[in-house]
């Protein structure tokens, strides 16, 4: 934009006036802000679990370029960065600034172990961003190319004190929480079921700010009876990229809202027999079987498919038992069981003694509140009682995330963690000791 001086000023004013202005308008150098900490865990929140700076999370976040980024009136903004990085990242791969799948041939390595569905898949996980300021509402920009047979979503969840939401899909619509949450973390899914397609991301952009919702009203954790199966596939790949072991300990859901990454239980389930006999803590590690968009623990108006069927019954029972759907699953097929979980060979075997497919009744944990206790070594034994003479009822695996109720003084174990007289009682009034328990987080664990 010009500027023109005035006809009355003489020729030397005017040209101080240009020097002025100039000076003005050139940039200056000043010293770049000191790059703040930033937080890339990439499971559960430590909220609890460590000091926070709360000074910290009134500081705008960086950028990729380590400045501030401001926070607009319309929310805070971040792009994610689509390198693949870790373990976390599963049948992906970056290049060209672009991602897409690694493998798009359906097989034991690229699709979920539970699920032997014709689909090839691949996830990107990336690590969770601390807002600026609470938010309760995501909205996700997703720049991709998807020919025909393939897909490619994003899905967000939001960390508060009591633990992580569960995810949800940030497309069109925006993903709004009941609560505000203080953390995002976002992860990328890829699918195909032609070979030789394959969708390619360029660019994930998210936004946070708050919107106005009714308070939530309280609702017990939520527990069904389904039919459970084996899932075995030792050597295949679970969704979330763990290679599955002998006599491994975790559970697989038809759905990645529930779904833990790799090597946390931010989404543990309490599984036992009919009879209350025996029961395991096992965390979400792989998605089936049958399904990939079930979670029908949820209601209704949450639940992503399959509104009209009763909550806590899956697609797969209706469709065994009443020919829902044709009595196929979402990808087409028969369904031969009525299966709502899929049991790792360790929890189906040595959890809960099982010999052969039975109903259970399964508690999803994420779904309550109060203290919890992660198990950083196990399998562990629940016992009936505060000492090891007890007789056991079950198994916590490793990473589990096990409600506590509250505590008493039995006998001393040495463990991997500590050395301790506590016995933390679960639910049943059954009993694990503190000495296994890496950390508790989600409030304060008090005597019984």
């Amino acid at each position: 934009m010009a500027v023109c001086p005035r006809r009355s000023l003489s020729s030397l004013l005017v040209g101080l006036l240009a020097v002025t202005l100039a000076g003005a308008l050139t940039p200056t150098t000043v010293a770049a802000a000191p790059r703040a900490p930033t937080t890339t865990d990439r499971s559960r929140p430590a909220l609890d679990r460590v000091a926070l700076d709360r000074s910290a999370l009134d500081r705008p976040p960086l950028d990729r370029a380590g400045q501030w980024e401001a926070t607009p009136a319309a929310g805070e903004r971040w792009s994610i960065d689509l390198a693949v990085g870790g373990g976390d990242d599963v049948n992906v791969r970056s290049g060209a600034g672009l991602l897409r799948l690694a493998d798009t041939r359906p097989t034991r390595r690229t699709r979920p172990a539970a699920l032997a569905a014709p689909v090839a898949e691949g996830a990107l996980l990336a690590p969770a961003r601390t807002l600026a300021g609470p938010a309760n509402r995501i909205h996700a920009d997703l720049t991709a190319e998807t020919p025909p047979g393939t897909t490619a979503q994003v899905q967000v969840r939001g960390a508060r004190a009591t633990g992580w939401t569960e995810w949800r899909e940030a497309g069109g619509a925006p993903v709004v929480f009941d609560r505000p949450v203080s953390r995002v973390q976002a992860r990328v899914l890829l699918t195909t079921r032609d070979p030789k397609a394959a969708a390619s991301v360029r660019a994930v952009r998210l936004t946070a700010d708050t919107a106005t919702v009714a308070a939530p009203a309280p609702s017990p954790v939520r527990s069904y009876r389904v039919f459970a199966t084996r899932e075995g596939e030792v050597g295949g790949v679970t969704a979330n990229g763990r290679t599955i072991q002998p006599r491994d300990h975790f559970v697989a859901l038809p759905s990645r809202r529930g779904l833990s990454p790799l090597d946390s239980g931010d989404y543990t389930v309490r599984v036992c027999t009919t009879s209350g006999s025996r029961c395991e803590y096992a965390p979400v590690w792989d998605v089936g079987p049958w399904n990939t968009r079930d979670d029908y623990w949820n209601p209704a108006a949450v639940r992503e498919n399959w509104k009209d069927l009763p909550q806590g019954r899956p697609e797969a029972q209706a469709a065994y038992q009443y020919g829902y759907h044709g009595g196929k699953d979402q990808f087409g097929r028969t369904v031969l069981n009525p299966a709502g979980i899929d049991l790792a060979d360790g929890t189906f075997w040595d959890g809960l003694l099982l010999t052969d497919n039975a109903w259970v009744d399964v508690t999803y944990l994420w779904t309550g509140s109060g203290p919890r206790g992660v198990v950083g070594s196990g399998p562990l034994n629940i016992r009936t009682g505060p000492g090891t003479a007890y007789p056991t009822r079950g198994l916590a695996a490793t990473h589990a995330d096990v409600p506590i109720q509250c505590y008493v003084k039995g006998q001393t174990v040495a463990g991997t963690y500590r050395t301790t007289n506590r016995w933390n009682r679960l639910a049943g009034g059954q009993y694990v000791s503190h000495a296994y328990v890496s950390t508790v987080y989600g409030g304060t664990v008090s005597p019984c």
